[in-house]
């Protein structure tokens, strides 16, 4: 079984244009989460648009593959990516694990956990979640929540707090329950990514802006790892400020 990590890294975005190469303490966040995926992966590409970005990864000695600008996902990035990599190291890849290009704390226990479910030939895609620490994550709808089922497969996610507890104030829910906060890694079988990129969006994905509820809709199954690592995606400039003063504890 050969993995290959892609990383999918844009230029353009809304709320922080030009993300992938902001500095973080003397590296641009992308080289931050390359080398974190090198910790665990043999062969590493970066999948962009934009030949700054590419540029950036060739200066410090990394991969990097040219793909479409009209993608709408970093799945879709990734899809195309892989036979671009598979020419590039002239090796063909079982299994694909999806690192987005703005979690520079990423930790290799979180890659390799994900990497080691596909050790069942069973599992299509995996992907990982952590346990809520307060009510305000709970409810912060920047971060999705995740419900599982009795094998640990996603049976939904939502930018709501999920499940709902009747009997409870909600102020109290965090100490009624353990809410699962979802962590945007994902991992496929090669086969199972270039069937999903074929899919038409869905209702639910639509109402939640949320790419793998199109997966689930269509019957495919998500396994789902609990790690206790922290995720800190950076979003915005002010993300940016946090996670460069992290990188100084």
């Amino acid at each position: 079984m050969k993995s290959i990590a892609i990383i999918p890294a844009r230029f353009a975005s809304s709320r922080f244009p030009g993300k992938p190469l902001a500095d973080m303490g003397g590296k641009p966040m992308i080289q931050r989460v390359y080398e974190q995926a090198c910790k665990v992966f043999h062969h590493v590409v970066v999948a962009t648009d934009d030949e700054r970005i590419s540029s950036a990864v060739i200066n410090f000695g990394g991969q990097a593959v040219m793909t479409s600008a009209a993608h709408k996902s970093g799945t879709e990035r990734c899809a195309e990516a892989l036979g671009h990599a598979e020419k590039l190291y002239s090796s063909v890849f079982d299994i694909i694990v999806n690192i987005q290009g703005d979690e520079p704390f990423i930790q290799p226990a979180q890659l390799t956990l994900i990497e080691s479910c596909f050790s069942d030939h069973r599992i299509q895609i995996a992907t990982l979640a952590r346990p809520a620490h307060n009510i305000e994550e709970i409810f912060d709808p920047h971060k999705p929540k995740v419900v599982l089922n009795k094998n640990n497969e996603a049976i939904y996610f939502s930018r709501s707090a999920i499940p709902y507890l009747r009997e409870t104030q909600q102020d109290e829910w965090h100490n009624h329950h353990s809410f699962l906060l979802h962590i945007g890694l994902y991992a496929f079988r090669r086969e199972i990514l270039s069937d999903i990129v074929k899919l038409e969006t869905t209702p639910l994905e639509k109402a939640e802006s949320l790419e793998q509820l199109r997966w689930i809709e269509n019957g495919y199954r998500i396994l789902v790892k609990l790690t206790d690592y922290e995720s800190f995606g950076i979003d915005t400039p002010e993300d940016l400020a946090k996670a460069v003063k992290m990188l100084g504890r």
